[in-house]
């Protein structure tokens, strides 16, 4: 059975279309103002982060779709470069691991899958940070409750608060609004991160590093 037609006239979006688009936008301002509220946090987060990947501790992260995406953004940035050219920092994106994933998923269940790596990868002074949307995803529950007594601090990047993980963790950011305006303003706090995480590194390393160039 053959589909509609397609013509070969340009298209023209119905105002149906129009409507969603717009809806869609309009919703992430109102997320961007909640995220406003946590910047002398993300501020805080960044210096910590550098003295303690400059010290050689390691940030660990974990999301489930979407956020897995954005958590797998943030180790790029680290381990290559966001802003400046220094050197490379270990960050590791747990959900990236696929053959260690589905394994500990199959042997283990799902909920088990990011815990078992927090217990295999972790040392006391690494930041484990969990992005959810719901902030109730039951892998990530179980990675933050892995990490507090192996002396790991832990930080969530969320939906509305109050959430379970929220809850779990150290320190959290919570941004207020609908799943994909949530998920939009993660992505502004991991470029924001890591832009005052390289302003920090640089501002440790001193004079060599501000020109660009790695010590």
């Amino acid at each position: 059975m053959q589909g509609p037609a397609v013509s070969a006239a340009p298209f023209a979006a119905s105002e149906p279309s129009v409507d969603v688009v717009l809806a869609h936008l309009a919703a992430v301002p109102p997320a961007l103002f909640s995220l406003r509220q946590s910047t002398g946090k993300l501020a805080v987060w960044a210096a910590e982060l550098a003295v303690r990947l400059m010290s050689g501790q390691r940030l660990l992260v974990a999301g489930n779709g979407g956020s897995a995406a954005e958590a797998q953004h943030l180790t790029a940035e680290l381990v290559g470069r966001f802003h400046l050219d220094r050197e490379a920092f270990s960050a590791i994106s747990l959900h990236a691991e696929t053959s260690a994933l589905t394994a500990i998923a199959n042997d283990y269940g799902y909920d088990e899958a990011f815990a078992r790596q927090v217990r295999g990868h972790g040392r006391p002074g690494d930041i484990l940070m969990l992005l959810s949307t719901s902030g109730r995803s039951p892998n990530l529950l179980r990675a933050a409750e892995a990490a507090r007594p192996m002396g790991i601090t832990t930080w969530s990047l969320t939906g509305p608060a109050p959430n379970p993980l929220a809850a779990l963790c150290d320190e959290y950011v919570a941004v207020e609004g609908s799943n994909a305006s949530v998920q939009e303003c993660h992505l502004m706090a991991v470029h924001a991160l890591c832009a005052a995480f390289d302003a920090e590194v640089a501002r440790l390393r001193g004079p060599a590093t501000k020109g660009g160039g790695t010590p």
